[in-house]
């Protein structure tokens, strides 16, 4: 199979997986229910971070214009919300693998990172995270096959830079790396002036964005929510839809760190077909061993370690771009069969891939169908603790917090019923006391 046919494989692939989870309004996913209702109820953009705003307004936009129209339509607008999140990141995502999709090695690299980053960690699309890894991603691919002569790109790498000004707190690493790519870019040849006004513009975008996120870290250090985010970031292992590639990259990488010769042989075809396997036979790991099963809560703490795994793969695809002596295993990388060998392999893995997050949506869909009959059944306070929260697949989705917005959103009448949790809102509150409140959305429903 040709790189050029795996990327038309993978975009449809990426592509569908944003219609399927739009349809499913997966975008209301955990905080997205509350980040909805707050738009809705208040009619302005719910950009309670600062360090994130500008992925905020882009992706809540369409959403409050929406309502600015006069639509009422909750699931509608669940529906352009989800899009939203997903169709950005996608885009994004779409054009990095089509700008190295004439450099086999490159093009893995952006594959790994679809593959490992973005599809593991995604369930939690609201996440800004999402965004933020997908613009790096694009902007490294601008970065690695430009010689900084292009006006056109200095633009494009600009906005993109503006963008991640204020997206997300791993640019606090991600900024440097990128604006240290982009000036790199425009070393290689002579450019006009306008042009490398607009490439070192862009660079300092993003050693802007790593300011604002060492700020913004710096305020927050000592918040309860970030100090329990911080606790939960060793757990990454806990994701199985980015343990199980991981492993199999890491066991690639050891083996041919130590002998770059094992790259040519059947070595990662065997090992990378049963990382395959095994991916894709996640969702049921669960009828074997009880304790094995995919929970999307999960994507959320793993979003940490995927960020450092995409900034490892982003160094290593400058390296081989960048190094005319490469240490021996970029050598053996380079050779056009090894390296169509991984693109059709990583292609592979990103089908495999889809398979969990396909099974995941689905079930989401029945957790959403259940909640509204339950709140156009009921009238009032439903407490939460009389429903089933705890069997399956309930409990792979339920956040005592957000159950009054969720409840809101699927209801047909918002404000009659609402499902509310026992808690004390100390031991697991809100990040944001908003978040917690009964939202209104007065003249909403969810229409069929």
């Amino acid at each position: 199979m040709s790189p050029v046919a795996v990327v038309r494989g993978v975009v449809v692939v990426l592509w569908a997986l944003t219609l399927h989870n739009t349809l499913a309004c997966r975008g209301l996913f955990w905080d997205g229910s509350a980040f909805l209702v707050n738009l809705l109820d208040h009619r302005d953009f719910h950009d309670f971070y600062a360090a994130r705003a500008h992925v905020d307004w882009v992706t809540q936009a369409p959403v409050l214009l929406l309502a600015e129209w006069g639509v009422r339509d909750t699931r509608m607008l669940a529906m352009a919300y989800s899009a939203a999140l997903f169709a950005l990141p996608t885009a994004f995502y779409h054009f990095a693998l089509l700008r190295v999709r004439r450099d086999p090695v490159l093009l893995a690299g952006v594959l790994a990172i679809v593959v490992a980053v973005y599809l593991p960690t995604s369930f939690f699309i609201v996440g800004e995270y999402n965004v933020a890894f997908a613009c790096i991603t694009a902007a490294m691919a601008i970065a690695l096959t430009s010689d900084g002569a292009s006006r056109r790109d200095g633009a494009l790498l600009l906005v993109f830079g503006l963008l991640s000004l204020r997206s997300y707190e791993a640019m606090i690493y991600l900024g440097p790396l990128v604006a240290a790519a982009i000036l790199w870019s425009t070393r290689r040849s002579g450019t006009d002036v306008p042009t490398k006004i607009l490439h070192r513009l862009a660079a300092l975008a993003f050693i802007g964005a790593a300011l604002v996120s060492a700020i913004t870290i710096i305020d927050y250090w000592d918040h309860p929510h970030f100090m329990k985010v911080r606790s939960t970031s060793v757990d990454f292992w806990r994701n199985m839809q980015f343990s199980i590639p991981l492993a199999g990259f890491l066991i690639c990488a050891a083996a041919g760190v130590r002998r770059p010769a094992w790259l040519q042989g059947r070595g990662p075809l065997v090992v990378m077909g049963v990382i395959a396997v095994l991916l894709a036979l996640s969702p049921w790991w669960r009828l074997v061993h009880g304790p094995s099963i995919l929970y999307p809560p999960s994507h959320y703490v793993a979003r940490q370690a995927a960020g450092m795994l995409m900034a490892a793969v982003l160094v290593a695809m400058w390296v081989q771009v960048a190094r005319r002596d490469p240490p021996r295993v970029f050598a053996v990388v380079r050779q056009p069969e090894v390296a169509r060998r991984m693109v059709m392999l990583l292609g592979v893995l990103t089908v495999a891939a889809a398979v969990p997050d396909i099974v995941l949506t689905r079930l989401w869909s029945g957790y959403v169908e259940r909640l509204r009959i339950v709140v156009d059944g009921s009238d009032g306070m439903v407490r939460a603790e009389t429903l089933p929260l705890h069997d399956w697949p309930n409990k792979l989705f339920f956040q005592d917090w957000s159950y009054p917005a969720l409840s809101a959103v699927v209801s047909r009448s918002p404000g009659r019923s609402y499902v509310v949790s026992d808690q004390d809102y100390l031991s697991n509150p809100p990040f944001e006391p908003a978040c917690g409140l009964l939202p209104k959305l007065a003249g909403y429903g969810w229409r069929r």
